[in-house]
């Protein structure tokens, strides 16, 4: 029996029923079979695209694609032309569900999806909260997401919220003063589980701390965290775990593509392995062996509007050596790719490590709540923190001998603090970004 969310999906012509069986029965393939189904559904949806997508076939130029090793690896900025442009032939806008990624990597892209291959985008998501009896018909959600400000499409939202049965947290003002009223809507509310931005997510339980309140305390009905669209350190998870009191699941998706991996009761964050595919690579586009860390590549297993394959999503992690192809385990998310700091030397780091360094070190005593670094000049880099007072000249050494011991020594660091740092329209925070131009 189809429930008020999935009618609302069916009645917007996305064939939820459908798109729910063919998940089941892709989960139904043996082990043993599914190296198989695999291989495919991949040569499927290329074949597809050689012969119904003149862009596709444009982007494959005179390459000869013998085997999938063949296959170029496309980036964010291939796809940066006028979606009509990459639409597949007997495709238009309005048979397709069209979106825009949010833009954290610096690069927006508009991107579509057939309706199919949308139903099974959802059919994935539900499967995977239901893993956590999540149901999006009943279970009360806390959504700490952005949200339009212009009136007509916040009124938009809030209508979606109130018909999806979640209550929104808009996160654009975080005050100490904001995040109390947080706090006493939770007091008033049955929460089932809470959702959203793992920044947002994370300083409210540090505001909780401060005021020495665990959450299930005051809202008892809530059972689940799930932190999505950020990063999600071990600090952080362990001061959720003990302040909210629940368990902490983690979501990693890509609008344009679907839901890539989630946490399970195991605590091992499953890879989509049944509408992807999802291979680690080297810089030379090299595929690594389980273990190793590198660039995420994915394909969409289903999305005939448009080709999305060997898609390299900006992101670095590691597949657990005991992943198989029907269970892929991704044993580390390690961040954006797309953002490198340039050292003097000559050296390229990663800009979480500038991130991950400092934080380390900052957010011992709870006075830092949140901060974000740039990269101003080659050798110089600006911490932006908030935090109840200023960083003592201590705490400012041992960032900069921390840099000197992980990244290279001759950087100037200065520090700036502020009332409250601005998320992107989506919502987000960017960690990291250099503003040198490459």
């Amino acid at each position: 029996m189809l429930n008020f969310f999935e009618l609302t999906l069916q009645l917007n012509g996305y064939p939820i029923k459908d798109a729910k069986k063919h998940l089941k029965k892709i989960q139904g393939i043996p082990e043993d079979q599914y190296l198989a189904y695999t291989i495919e559904q991949r040569k499927g949806i290329v074949d597809f695209h050689i012969e119904s997508n003149p862009f596709y076939k444009s982007f494959l130029g005179e390459k000869s694609v013998e085997k999938w090793e063949d296959i170029p690896i496309m980036m964010k900025r291939d796809l940066q032309i006028h979606l009509v442009k990459r639409l597949s032939k007997g495709y238009t806008l309005k048979d397709c569900y069209t979106s825009k990624t949010s833009g954290s990597s610096g690069q927006p892209l508009i991107f579509a999806k057939d309706k199919y291959c949308h139903a099974l985008t959802w059919a994935e998501i539900i499967d995977r909260f239901g893993w956590f009896s999540i149901n999006f018909n009943s279970s009360y959600q806390a959504r700490f997401y952005g949200i339009p400000l212009d009136f007509k499409n916040y009124q938009k939202e809030r209508l979606k919220d109130y018909l999806s049965h979640r209550f929104r947290f808009p996160i654009f003002d975080l005050s100490e003063s904001k995040l109390e009223e947080f706090l006493n809507e939770f007091k008033k509310k049955k929460f089932y589980f809470i959702n959203g931005h793992t920044s947002s997510i994370v300083l409210f339980a540090k505001y909780l701390k401060k005021k020495n309140v665990q959450l299930t305390s005051v809202c008892p009905t809530l059972k689940y965290c799930v932190v999505t669209s950020e990063m999600l350190y071990d600090q952080d998870k362990k001061l959720l775990e003990s302040i909210f009191g629940i368990p902490i699941i983690n979501e990693y998706g890509a609008s344009e593509l679907d839901l890539i991996a989630f946490t399970n009761n195991e605590d091992e964050l499953i890879v989509n392995s049944e509408t992807l595919f999802v291979e680690i690579m080297d810089e030379n586009n090299k595929v690594l062996p389980n273990g190793e860390a590198g660039r995420i590549i994915v394909t969409s297993l289903f999305n005939k509007a448009q080709p999305i394959i060997r898609y390299d999503i900006g992101d670095l992690g590691v597949l657990d050596p005991k992943s198989t192809f029907k269970k892929p385990i991704l044993q580390k998310l390690i961040g954006r790719a797309n953002d490198f700091a340039q050292l003097p030397s000559g050296k390229t780091v990663p800009g979480h490590t500038f991130y991950y360094i400092t934080k380390s070190i900052v957010e011992d005593d709870g006075n830092v709540k949140e901060f974000i670094i740039e990269q101003t000049n080659l050798d110089a880099f600006k911490i932006i923190y908030v935090s109840e007072k200023e960083l003592n000249p201590d705490e400012i050494t041992k960032v900069k001998i921390a840099l000197v011991n992980y990244v290279e020594d001759n950087l100037k660091l200065t520090f700036e603090r502020v009332d409250m740092l601005q998320r992107k329209r989506s919502g987000k925070l960017k960690q990291f970004t250099s503003l040198i131009k490459k």
